[in-house]
């Protein structure tokens, strides 16, 4: 006996996808850096020092003066040593006047009149201590400086952006189908 059956066969439907995908493309320039930076100014004043030197009193010391000087003491000497002079040759001369009195003036003063007074020896040219006088004024010294900030100047450069848009394209790859039959089986 043959029964009838009803057999279906389906296909789906099957889409198809293509896709360009998106493209972006960024650059970014660097940005403009300037720094400058104006000199500093340097302004110096100098007040010179002053060193002092007094060595009147070691010249005077070692006997070696000013012209003014050499010529008063000279002066002075010689007064007194005229006076002194004077004064033996008085004294030398009431002596031979004396002569009586039994002493031996003539003697006595060719002794004196004859030989001079040795002078000692040594070093009598050394100044004293603390003869020479120093004074000293140091130098004076100013210095002004003024610095200057640096000026810098930063530009940004924008970045770059280039995009391309992205397809999607769809389409039936397979369309759907539904098959019916109807097949007698025997039994």
């Amino acid at each position: 006996m043959e029964i009838p059956q009803i057999r279906m066969h389906s296909q789906q439907a099957k889409i198809q996808i293509h896709t360009e995908p998106a493209q972006v493309h960024i650059s970014q320039p660097s940005g403009d850096l300037t720094i400058r930076q104006p000199a500093a100014e340097i302004s110096m004043r100098t007040k010179p020092g002053r060193l002092n030197i007094d060595q009147s009193q070691a010249w005077e010391n070692m006997n070696l003066l000013s012209p003014k000087k050499s010529i008063a003491k000279n002066a002075q000497a010689g007064q007194q040593a005229a006076q002194q002079g004077a004064a033996r040759r008085a004294r030398q001369g009431n002596a031979l006047m004396r002569i009586e009195n039994n002493s031996d003036p003539i003697k006595t003063q060719a002794l004196e009149n004859g030989f001079t007074q040795q002078k000692r020896l040594g070093l009598a040219f050394i100044p004293s201590t603390f003869a020479v006088k120093t004074s000293y004024q140091p130098a004076e010294l100013d210095i002004q400086v003024r610095t200057n900030k640096p000026i810098i100047e930063g530009k940004i450069n924008k970045p770059i952006i280039q995009y391309t848009a992205g397809r999607i394209e769809t389409s039936l790859a397979q369309r759907q189908e539904l098959t019916i039959e109807v097949v007698n089986t025997k039994i």
